[in-house]
């Protein structure tokens, strides 16, 4: 098992980074490539998938992430690429609180996962990570409202939200940084 990587990023691939390790180019799919630019050392946490069809491997900035995608892992009919997906949705943090808090209105509306998913989140998280302190804030779900209420559609405005920087805070400085990627 591949658990830690660390090299220089080579390009940025659709799904992830291109890390030469040793001379290899490794393929390493991650939710947020952006925020590593080619050229840079990285040093990555890890996590090889091997599948009937091949292996993949999944990189996270830190230890928690990584600990919070394979309990992702662990809720039935969530496999690596849907965890990935839920995790380029919304910051760690956000994300634990509402599992930890049931809050069900913020994983469908602002997140985008289906009723059913969310309950399944919940049901099989809640008490895993309600160890946490940090309980999301409403200001991703008062933006996302926001940009409802100006006509965008549910779509566009997680789009919206999900390009936001995770550094900016509060409601209205979101809320300006959705409305300016948004265009």
């Amino acid at each position: 098992m591949i658990r830690q990587l660390r090299g220089t990023v080579l390009s940025h691939e659709p799904t992830g980074i291109i890390v030469e390790v040793a001379g290899w180019g490794v393929l390493v799919n991650m939710a947020s490539p952006e925020t590593v630019l080619p050229g840079s050392e990285v040093t990555l946490m890890t996590y090889l998938s091997v599948k009937q069809d091949g292996m993949d491997l999944y990189g996270f900035p830190d230890e928690a992430e990584r600990r919070f995608f394979e309990l992702l892992l662990q809720v039935s009919g969530v496999g690596p690429k849907t965890a990935l997906s839920i995790l380029k949705r919304a910051p760690r943090e956000a994300l634990e609180g509402a599992i930890a808090a049931r809050d069900l209105d913020y994983l469908t509306r602002v997140i985008g996962l289906g009723k059913k998913a969310a309950e399944k989140l919940i049901v099989e998280l809640s008490e895993k990570v309600g160890g946490s302190t940090k309980v999301h804030d409403d200001a991703d779900g008062e933006v996302f409202d926001t940009l409802v209420a100006l006509g965008y559609t549910d779509r566009e405005a997680r789009k919206a939200v999900a390009a936001v920087p995770k550094a900016i805070t509060g409601t209205d400085a979101r809320l300006k940084a959705a409305l300016s990627s948004s265009r």
